[in-house]
């Protein structure tokens, strides 16, 4: 299934203007331009390098990803039809379809795929997320056009599907010739295996994509549109006034949740809502005092109202995570019996009495370009001071706040991860020590344990075992504070139809497959 197409929101209040970025084309859907805002310029064209939103956006209308994932987070077929491992794990593999081609004619084979793997195992591109799923990748070999075998040090089983969906596969022809792929920005001259090709970039202001001659995937095999347009705005605001005015046809980013009910109200301009499968959070340093102390931090977490934060913040958009890194999002992993913390300022006095803990100062640090986050920070603060416990609150710059959490220089840590896809590999980067995400700083023999067993093994039923496990210890030792779940929502002109849904911002409605079928209605 490749998802569900978006259902229409409408109603009647303010019009939109009659305006559309798709006048001056014909009727005919074949010959029409979709004109996409995006608030984020492209940083850089390599898909195997580190990249902002838009790069993925881009890039990925040109290069395909093995899998795809649904709304409920499970993996599903894209270039690839088959994946898995071997009987005793050490053997992964894909099946790949072979009617995939580059636009300059060349096949899309086995040997792109073994190319782009080995590429970011050998070379660790910079920036990129992939290389951290490979910790037990040998080599890939393309055994035939068709199939690639991935060797394993030992059975692993992150390698699979998260190298299957966060990898774009490249040409080898021609990112081959580059003996640093570092070194190599893929500035002009672009081939393209995607629904579209880049044809056309007007730095910080738009980038032009032009449709290519096949697509297996869209209907009748070619995609429905003449060419896409990516149009570079400073925020969300100046975004939502383009689209009311019809410069453009889609806001690509996630709305504000404030801004969600004027839109849904103004005819002319349709709401699609996007499946969450991210998580807001804040963590604790458990590298400093007292927060080393489970009861410490259980106080902590009986000094949020997450209720209140859900409906006044959040504008009702969003559903508890029971505080579990493993949310009902991801279904088949879920534990439905782990349940929220109550808001209880009394009994976070008590927990930090019985820590030996008198007047809990703290500092929490946030993204100020964190719109949601930013909203409810004062009224985490307050809540806390309702328990005798003072936050100091630091909202930074994006560069500020990222270079602080990757030095790990904070009392308490509030942001949100847009796709946690799989529950081994997230709880690897999660919670291992030196995981690349590990904003606790968590070095839990206990934990390590059953994360480094689930992650060993291949055989589901006891993988779901020990992921719960886990969960549950995360949970009741409250090593890290899962708030909510936000299901997003972007807005489009409503004179497109046939857009498909994905989870998260960063597949949303302009996935590859949602792109090569929306049309103009007739």
């Amino acid at each position: 299934m490749l998802g569900a197409v978006v259902a229409l929101v409408g109603a009647c209040a303010p019009s939109a203007p009659s305006g559309s970025a798709a006048q001056g084309t014909s009727a005919s859907a074949g010959s029409a331009t979709l004109t996409i805002a995006t608030t984020t310029d492209v940083v850089n064209l390599n898909p195997l390098l580190g990249n902002s939103r838009t790069d993925s956006w881009v890039t990925d209308l040109m290069y395909p990803r093995l899998l795809t994932v649904s709304n409920v987070g499970s993996k599903e077929p894209n270039l690839a039809t088959k994946w898995g491992y071997s009987a005793d794990g050490k053997t992964g593999y894909y099946e790949l379809r072979d009617d995939f081609v580059w636009s300059d004619g060349t096949k899309v084979t086995a040997t792109d795929v073994a190319y782009s793997i080995n590429t970011i195992k050998t070379q660790k591109p910079k920036g990129g997320v992939v290389f951290g799923f490979m910790g037990n990748l040998e080599k890939a070999t393309a055994v035939s056009p068709t199939r690639v075998e991935l060797t394993l040090k030992q059975p692993d089983s992150i390698v699979v599907p998260e190298v299957g969906f966060w990898m774009t596969v490249v040409p080898e022809h021609v990112f081959g010739k580059n003996a640093k792929i570092d070194d190599f920005a893929n500035s002009s001259d672009w081939v393209s295996a995607g629904p579209y090709k880049l044809t056309s970039v007007a730095k910080g202001q738009s980038y032009t994509m032009e449709r290519v001659d096949s697509f297996p995937l869209a209907p009748g095999g070619q995609p429905s549109l003449a060419k896409v347009v990516f149009k570079v705005y400073p925020d969300v605001n100046t975004e939502i006034l383009a689209l009311k005015k019809g410069d453009v046809d889609v806001i690509a980013n996630a709305l504000p949740p404030a801004q969600v009910k004027d839109l849904k109200a103004t005819n002319g301009i349709t709401v699609a809502e996007v499946p969450g499968l991210g998580f807001t959070h804040v963590t604790y340093n458990m590298t400093r005092k007292p927060m080393d102390n489970v009861l410490v931090r259980q106080a902590l977490a009986h000094a949020v109202d997450y209720k209140a934060i859900r409906a006044v913040a959040v504008q009702g958009q969003a559903v508890t995570a029971n505080n579990s890194p493993i949310t009902d999002s991801l279904k088949e992993f879920a534990d439905p019996s782990l349940k929220e913390y109550e808001f209880d300022p009394a009994k976070a006095k008590s927990l930090l009495e019985q820590a030996g803990v008198k007047n809990l100062s703290l500092s929490m640090i946030y993204s100020l370009q964190d719109p949601v986050v930013s909203a409810w920070s004062t009224m985490m603060k307050d809540s806390a001071a309702q328990a005798g416990i003072t936050i100091d609150l630091k909202g930074l710059d994006r560069n500020t706040y990222l270079a602080k959490t990757s030095a790990g220089d904070y009392d308490i840590y509030a942001g949100s991860f847009a796709i946690m896809d799989e529950p081994v590999s997230n709880m690897a980067l999660q919670y291992l020590p030196g995981g690349a995400i590990n904003y606790s700083q968590v070095d839990d023999p206990t934990l390590t344990g059953l994360i480094t067993k689930a992650q060993g093994t291949v055989v589901k039923d006891e993988q779901k075992k020990l992921v719960q496990q886990a969960a549950t210890y995360v949970h009741s030792n409250m090593i890290d504070n899962i708030m909510y779940v936000q299901n997003l929502n972007v807005a489009y002109s409503s004179k497109w139809e046939g857009f498909v849904v994905k989870p998260s911002e960063l597949l949303s409605i302009i996935d590859p497959v949602s792109l090569a079928q929306v049309k103009l209605k007739k």
